[in-house]
C-alpha cells in the first residue's frame, strides 16, 4: 500500500466525520421547527389540534408538565371540563404547587358549580402567590363564588381587590356594584355602577342597576 495514502486515510475519514457532524448540527434546527407546537395551536384557536399534540407529548413523556397545562387550557376552551380536571390533577402529581394548574382547578370547579371546591383552589392560589400573575382573575372568580353563596360582603372585598388590580374592566365594576347593592351598601353600589358606565356606556346591566339603586335611595 502506498505509504502516503495509508497516512492520509485517517485524515480523510476525520474530514468526512466532521462534515457529517456539521450537517447534523445545521439540520437540527430544521427538525425542531417541524415539531408540532401545542401552545401555538392553542393561541391560534385550534384547540382540537392542541389537545392532539399534548396527548402525544404526554404519551411520550408522562411527566411533561407544560403539556398537562396546555391541554387543560385547550380542553377548557372546548368546554370539556371533566377532562381538564383529570389532566390538571395528573399535572399536580408532577408539581403540586404549579399556580396554573391550581387556577385551572379553581375555574373548572367554578364553571361546574362546585362552589366549595372552587373556593378552596382560589384561596390556595392567593395563599401561595398573593402577587401571582393571574391573581386579578382569581379575586374576580372568588367574588363570584361568594355571591353565589350569598356572602355579598365577602364578594365586595374580593371584587374591590380585582378592580383595584384591573381598573379598566367595566364588567368587573358592574359585578362589584351588584355585590354592594345586595350587601346594602347603596352609595358604594352607585359609585361602582357609575364607574362601569364611564368605562363602557353600552353596559345594560350597569345602566339598569344604577337606575334601580337610585330609585331605592330616593325612597329612603
Amino acid at each position: 500500500m502506498n505509504r502516503f495514502a495509508f497516512m492520509c486515510r485517517p485524515a480523510a475519514n476525520n474530514r468526512v466525520l466532521a462534515l457529517c457532524v456539521f450537517l447534523l448540527l445545521s439540520l437540527a434546527p430544521l427538525f425542531a421547527q417541524t415539531r408540532p407546537d401545542a401552545l401555538q395551536a392553542f393561541r391560534d384557536g385550534d384547540f382540537l389540534r392542541s389537545v392532539e399534540i399534548c396527548r402525544a407529548e404526554i404519551a411520550e413523556n408522562p411527566r411533561n408538565l407544560e403539556s398537562h397545562v396546555v391541554i387543560c387550557w385547550s380542553l377548557m376552551s372546548l368546554g370539556r371540563h371533566d377532562e381538564a380536571r383529570a389532566y390538571a390533577n395528573a399535572g399536580r402529581n408532577i408539581n403540586r404547587y404549579d399556580l396554573r394548574l391550581i387556577l385551572i382547578l379553581g375555574e373548572v370547579n367554578f364553571f361546574q358549580g362546585r362552589n366549595a371546591e372552587a373556593l378552596q383552589y382560589l384561596q390556595l392560589y392567593i395563599n401561595l402567590a398573593p402577587e401571582g400573575p393571574r391573581v386579578d382573575r382569581v379575586y374576580y372568580l372568588l367574588g363570584e363564588v361568594h355571591m353565589r353563596m350569598g356572602r355579598f360582603r365577602h364578594a365586595d372585598i374580593a371584587l374591590t381587590t380585582a378592580v383595584h388590580r384591573v381598573p379598566g374592566n367595566a364588567a368587573w365594576w358592574t359585578r362589584l356594584a351588584y355585590a354592594r347593592e345586595n350587601a346594602g351598601n347603596l352609595t358604594g353600589a352607585v359609585a361602582a355602577y357609575e364607574r362601569a358606565i364611564a368605562l363602557n356606556s353600552q353596559l345594560g346591566d350597569a345602566q339598569r342597576g344604577l337606575e334601580r339603586v337610585r330609585q331605592t335611595l330616593s325612597r329612603l
